[in-house]
């Protein structure tokens, strides 16, 4: 018989949004007419922008024609897009990097997942606390047991210090999920500057930049001096232009970025990320690429703003929905989601079941995403604007008690 990875034996027995999904349709089947509001889940709503649907259709038009049909591209993506990105979010900004340095994927949760396949098992790992489970998941597949975990709490401004021990590996994400918090260049390069005091590597995950509008808060940790010798950033277009389901992302590996063989041998991991990608994948779909390219023009620009202004109107209602019913909320200001303490101090878990028999809403308990998430819970702004509405309403009637 076949052996199995016992590792995955470590992880929850449950996926979180597994565990969410499967409550939520045991609830529905015995209630089949409550009408759920679902703000759990990080999933758009609103329709791709039109520049995206145009330029997918023109592209769908040439896979029709045997001259311009296209098969296998580049597993590191087609330069139209890639400098394209190298152009509009990072030389416009004052930040010096390549065409060559980006490789486009599927998205920047499989890019956050596969990543860690390019650095050594004994790596030690430093992860916030609460924290997108897929840093940490990854790693437990893996077999690395040396992991830190750095508590992210209300205590701390949700910015917790570098670790006294050396780490080998940082995963930072900003705007944060699942608190909605960000860093700011200050806190970046304390970061930056650690890393590079114990040769670490900043696995940056930037997945949220579109939301930001604090000119104080870097969109990519380029933006600090240093930030190229020590760090991999991650993006998407899943909420920036509303691929979750289109699937697009990409990730950027400075030239200069180097990890160390256990001789001390200095290798690119530019060129093992590539060797990886080109073993393991076989590119994003050019249709994709295609729409994903037409948003770096005025037009896209435009539209992806309103896009966003949406999502952010939604997050102020929730903001000041929880607040007008006694709740202490963070987050929502440069990023869709909303962290907020759950009343009365009621694990997230019991609160995630009030909030669904109660009043028919689906969030995030936060002890979902770490143990410090406990008491806490993760509201998103990416539902409809109506259906945003009516669950304030209904949590009007939820006061904590004094």
């Amino acid at each position: 018989m076949a052996k199995i990875n016992e590792n995955y034996l470590k992880l929850p027995k449950n996926y979180l949004f597994a565990e969410i999904g499967k409550r939520v349709t045991k609830f529905q089947s015995e209630n089949p007419n409550a009408k759920i509001i679902r703000l759990g889940i990080g999933d758009v709503t609103q329709p791709l922008p039109k520049v995206c649907i145009d330029a997918m259709a023109a592209a769908v038009a040439e896979m029709g024609n045997a001259e311009t049909f296209r098969g296998y591209g580049p597993e590191q993506g087609y330069n139209f897009l890639r400098e394209k990105i190298a152009d509009w979010n990072y030389k416009r900004r004052g930040i010096e990097i390549s065409a060559d340095e980006i490789f486009i994927s599927d998205g920047s949760k499989c890019d956050c997942g596969n990543i860690q396949e390019i650095f050594s098992l004994d790596s030690k790992i430093a992860i916030f606390n609460p924290v997108y489970p897929v840093y940490l998941d990854s790693n437990i597949m893996a077999g690395r047991t040396e992991i830190i975990y750095l508590p992210c709490t209300a205590e701390n401004n949700f910015n917790p210090a570098p670790p006294r021990e050396n780490v080998d590996l940082i995963y930072i994400c900003s705007p944060n999920n699942p608190t909605g918090t960000t860093l700011d260049k200050a806190a970046l390069k304390s970061w930056i500057d650690y890393a590079k005091e114990n040769d670490a590597v900043i696995l940056y995950d930037s997945a949220y930049a579109a939301y930001i509008t604090d000119e104080n808060i870097p969109r990519s940790i380029y933006e600090v001096d240093g930030a190229k010798d020590v760090a991999i950033e991650f993006r998407s277009f899943s909420k920036t232009a509303g691929f979750t389901g289109t699937r697009c992302g990409y990730v950027v590996i400075p030239e200069n970025l180097y990890g160390k063989t256990s001789s001390g041998e200095k290798i690119p991991l530019k060129n093992l990320w590539l060797r990886r990608q080109t073993t393991k994948f076989n590119g994003t779909a050019y249709i994709v690429q295609r729409g994903a390219a037409a948003i770096y023009s005025d037009e896209g620009q435009a539209q992806i703003k309103n896009i966003i202004g949406y999502y952010m109107t939604n997050a102020k209602i929730i903001l000041d929905g929880l607040k007008s019913a006694g709740l202490t909320a963070y987050g929502g200001i440069n990023a869709p989601y909303i962290w907020l303490k759950t009343p009365n101090n009621i694990s997230s878990w019991n609160f995630f079941d009030e909030l669904l028999n109660k009043f028919h809403i689906v969030g995030t308990p936060g002890a979902g995403f770490g143990s410090c998430g406990e008491n806490y819970f993760r509201l998103t702004a990416f539902g409809n604007r109506e259906n945003i509405f009516e669950a304030m309403e209904r949590l009007k009637s939820l006061k904590p008690n004094s």
